[in-house]
């Protein structure tokens, strides 16, 4: 994804932050044997409100050299006033910067980011009717694609709603992504070179049988954030949804960035056709958020 400086890209693609207030803190699962939670892909980041920061001092996204300059920038800004209002003046740049990530947290624990306002939440209120092609997708996407042992269909405990995550990590085999413009930024700003390899959760963790697995996203408005993958190399759903069929079984691939861990157990191998496919895409795209006011 670009930063805010032209030219600077980061080494992964952005998820989404819609829905990311109901993901847990890092932690292990000891009855499921996995790690489950936390922020950005690898899970390094506890809370909405360490998230927050990470971005303003990130050399390929907001490129601040420090605090003291993102406090500095915000202090001249029209809306200091009501920060000061609502935090109280202070001359501290660090309790400054916990106020500014504070706030932006709990913008993004806001109604408007997490709206629940998909075709598949009118569904579920009885307020639409999915098309033959939603239904089928539906039925793909619990049965034959094996999408809901990930992108479970349960309700979450913490929304109360359905999250089409479990919030656990996984190898999918994803290949390398040779056009990844990260590779082409100055060489001073290199977060992951051509020939390295990104091991996502494993070095987070210190355990190299977590290298290669990054954590499972929620399917909510994933219609509207392509490329996909934690690294772009699928520019389109249907594109990354093929994968998930023939991995196994087809040469229309490279091998995986990190195939010592590759899942090989929930997909690779699905035995879709093209039409099965289509109608994957079609349900998935039920859960892009503002259903009713695109229909108006």
């Amino acid at each position: 994804s670009e930063g805010a400086v032209r030219g600077l890209y980061s080494q992964r693609n952005s998820m989404t932050i819609c829905y990311s207030m109901y993901v847990p803190s890092l932690y292990f699962d000891e009855e499921e044997e996995t790690y489950v939670g936390g922020l950005f892909w690898d899970g390094r980041s506890p809370s909405l409100q360490h998230q927050a920061g990470e971005p303003f001092l990130n050399p390929v996204e907001m490129g601040n050299p420090d605090k003291e300059s993102v406090v500095n920038k915000v202090r001249r800004a029209s809306y200091y006033p009501e920060l000061v209002r609502l935090y109280g003046e202070t001359d501290n740049v660090d309790s400054l910067y916990a106020h500014i990530t504070d706030a932006l947290s709990i913008y993004q624990q806001s109604e408007e980011v997490n709206s629940f306002s998909s075709k598949y939440d009118a569904w579920e209120r009885g307020e639409y009717v999915f098309t033959e092609t939603e239904a089928r997708g539906m039925d793909l996407f619990e049965n034959k694609g094996m999408c809901a042992e990930c992108h479970i269909l349960d309700k979450d405990e913490r929304a109360g709603r359905v999250l089409f995550t479990d919030h656990t990590y996984d190898n999918l085999g994803i290949p390398r992504n040779p056009e990844n413009p990260h590779f082409r930024v100055p060489t001073d700003y290199f977060l992951l070179t051509p020939d390295s390899i990104d091991l996502g959760l494993g070095p987070i963790v210190g355990k190299e049988e977590e290298n290669g697995k990054f954590r499972v996203p929620t399917l909510r408005n994933i219609a509207l954030t392509a490329p996909y993958g934690h690294n772009g190399y699928f520019k389109t759903l249907e594109e990354i949804i093929h994968f998930y069929n023939v991995r196994h079984v087809s040469d229309e691939f490279p091998p995986a960035e990190c195939p010592a861990t590759v899942n090989r157990d929930e997909l690779g191998n699905l035995g879709l056709t093209p039409e099965e496919e289509a109608d994957l895409v079609a349900f998935i795209k039920t859960l892009t958020d503002d259903y009713e006011s695109i229909r108006k």
